[in-house]
This record gives structure tokens, C-alpha cells and sequence, in this order.
């Protein structure tokens, strides 16, 4: 694994849409962290957590290869949860959200690999649904992993000046990035960049040409508006984007803003976008913080799309039905996610491909 101070643009290296071919898929194997107890429906929050990432990576396994990343003293149970077909990479780990720790893959000229290790800081490290902002040293390990997993498979690495988690932006891998205003410019991540110079580096350090700003992301989002729950790439000009029907919601106003600017953009190949409407699931609850439900967070695996159930079967059928539409040569599989999105993400929050190289 080799560092280097040129950006992966100037290298000649971008980041490939998640739709193209996957070596393996990385996960993070939860422990016994705050966020996780209580849980939804008892005080053992965590193994509700862990029967549930067991279970998504067990799906994703019947589509390409799964690299779990476990702490030593988690790998045993996590192999007898996950089965023969996961394998288990043991690496120190402090939170479970692969997605925002993970190094973003890249591919360069001759589909060498490498990936981009952003700054972390804990989403901002602010007080979350009443417990308090953590010491430096409770992430410590989630600012590593990404370099540990990169030296781990000989990858090139670009270190970014710029505080991101993955599940703030989505590419197309044709040149179009899509991103919100309110987790890339919110003063908690980067509060001495201007909007033009966070811009410039995301497309620096993916390889993109062109940038779409929406606006919010979803009430009582502790990451404050990542893009993963709001919209993503079908495929090049295509955008599937969260629905709500009832103006009085809380989420319609900024989910209708998102469907406008949408509308209105073109991408990086000048065309206008086709929008793929997907109607979000009823509200529900945890700790008395409303959750952030969405279809939108889910996994494209080779062959197959790995997505939420929310136990609300009309919601879920219909949103399957919808995927099953957008990606006809995939094949649909709903995992129950309550217990994931009661941590604070979804199934794309703890999933990152890892892009088939040479």
C-alpha cells in the first residue's frame, strides 16, 4: 500500500457507480456501543443488531464475496452468525457503519485499485438522542480502518483533506456526483471551506466532473442529511428518489425541494435527469427520535439489490416493486431492518463495495 499527495483525479483514478462489478462487499461487525441498547424491542439492542447484519450479509454472500471486519474478541461469534460463506477479517473497530469509515474505492487508468481515506469525526461528534458526544479516543479506530483495510489488500491510498463519510455523496461513475447542502456545508464537518472548495475537493478525490447540490435530508438524521437516505444512481441519468404523500409530514417539505432541484438538473453529460419515485414507509419511532426510514438505503450487489423491509408489508411490497422495475437483471431481496436503522443508518450504511479490479 502506497500513499501519494496527488489527488485521484490528477492520477487518473475515479470512483466506479455501484452497479459496476464488485470484488467482495466490507462490513463491520457491531459490538456493545451505546447506540445500539436499548434496542427497538428490549434492552439487548446489540444482538438484535447482529441477528440483522448477519442477515444482510448472508443475502449479499449469495451475490459476490463478504469481507467482515470484526474485533478479536467478536470474530468467533460473528463467524457463527454469518456462516462458512462471510469471511472474517479481525481489525480493531469502533462503530459499524462500513459505509462512513470504509475507504471509498477508486479504479485507476489500468483498474488498479486504491481508495480514498477521509477524515473522520464522528459525524460531527455531537449529542445524540439523549447520550453524549464521545472522547476522541471512543473513534479512534474508525479514523484507521480505512488505511488498515487498504494496507490489508496492497491498495493505493489518498489521504483527503476533508472531513466526509461516505454515505454523504453517491456517483453515477460517469462524472456526476450527488450530494445535500445540509451534511457538506453543515458547520460541524469543515466550517473553514467555503461551498466552492468542498465542491472542488469531492470531485478531486472521486473522479467526478459535476456536482448536485439538494437541499435537507431527513428529520432527526444524526448525520445530518446524508444523501443515501434521500436519492441514488439507477444508472446514468437515472435518480430514484424518496416519495411522501402527506404535506403535513414532517419530511415533505425537503423531500418535495429534492424532487425539484432534481427536476430541474442536468448531469455531467449535459442530459436532464429521469426521477424514479420511491414512496418512504410510515413513520416510527426509537428513544423518542423519529427514525430514518428509507428504501433508498440499500445495497446493489452483482446480480441483485439487498433492501429494507420496514414490517409494514404494503410499504415494502410496493417499494420492491419499484426496484424490481429500476433494476430488471437484479434480483430483489428484503431483510428486515428495523433493528439496523434503530442504530442510526441502513443496509447501504453498513455495506462498501469493493470494485473488481485487474
Amino acid at each position: 500500500m502506497t500513499h501519494t499527495d496527488a489527488t485521484p483525479r490528477a492520477a487518473g483514478f475515479r470512483m466506479p457507480a455501484e452497479w459496476e462489478p464488485h470484488e467482495a462487499c466490507w462490513m463491520w461487525w457491531p459490538w456493545a456501543r451505546p447506540v445500539w441498547d436499548p434496542g427497538l424491542r428490549g434492552p439487548d439492542g446489540v444482538s438484535a443488531a447482529r441477528e440483522a447484519y448477519s442477515a444482510v450479509a448472508r443475502a449479499i454472500s449469495a451475490f459476490e464475496p463478504v469481507r467482515m471486519v470484526a474485533r478479536a474478541e467478536d470474530a468467533a461469534q460473528a463467524h457463527r452468525l454469518c456462516g462458512d460463506q462471510v469471511d472474517i477479517l479481525q481489525l480493531p473497530v469502533d462503530d459499524a457503519w462500513a459505509r462512513d469509515t470504509g475507504p471509498s474505492f477508486l479504479l485507476g487508468p489500468e483498474r488498479e485499485l486504491a481508495g480514498v481515506n477521509w477524515e473522520f469525526n464522528n459525524y460531527g461528534n455531537e449529542a445524540w438522542a439523549g447520550k453524549p458526544a464521545l472522547a476522541e479516543a471512543d473513534f479512534a479506530n474508525d479514523r484507521l480502518i480505512a488505511t488498515r483495510v487498504l494496507e490489508h489488500l496492497g491498495a493505493r491510498r489518498f489521504d483527503a483533506p476533508l472531513v466526509m463519510e461516505g454515505g454523504a455523496f453517491h456517483v453515477d461513475g460517469a462524472g456526476t456526483m450527488l450530494v445535500t447542502e445540509e451534511c457538506l456545508l453543515h458547520p460541524n464537518r469543515n466550517p473553514g471551506l467555503s461551498q466552492s472548495r468542498i465542491e472542488t475537493l469531492m470531485m478531486e478525490y472521486t473522479g467526478s466532473e459535476k456536482v448536485i447540490w439538494l437541499g435537507r435530508g431527513l428529520v432527526d438524521d444524526e448525520t445530518n442529511g446524508h444523501i443515501d437516505e434521500l436519492a441514488c444512481f439507477v444508472r446514468p441519468g437515472v435518480v430514484l428518489a424518496l416519495t411522501r404523500d402527506d404535506p403535513d409530514d414532517p419530511d415533505y417539505a425537503a423531500v418535495q425541494d429534492n424532487l425539484e432541484r432534481l427536476a430541474a438538473a442536468t448531469d455531467a453529460r449535459g442530459r436532464s435527469l429521469e426521477i424514479i419515485e420511491i414512496r418512504a414507509a410510515p413513520p416510527a419511532f426509537h428513544r423518542g427520535v423519529r427514525l430514518s426510514l428509507s428504501y433508498v438505503n440499500l445495497y446493489i450487489a452483482n446480480g441483485g439489490i439487498v433492501m429494507p423491509s420496514f414490517d409494514t408489508p404494503e410499504h415494502d411490497d410496493a417499494a420492491a416493486a419499484v426496484l424490481a422495475r429500476a433494476f430488471p437483471q437484479r434480483r430483489i431481496v428484503q431483510i428486515p431492518a428495523l433493528d439496523i436503522f434503530a442504530g442510526g443508518g441502513g443496509i447501504h450504511c453498513i455495506t462498501q463495495q469493493q470494485p473488481r479490479a485487474v
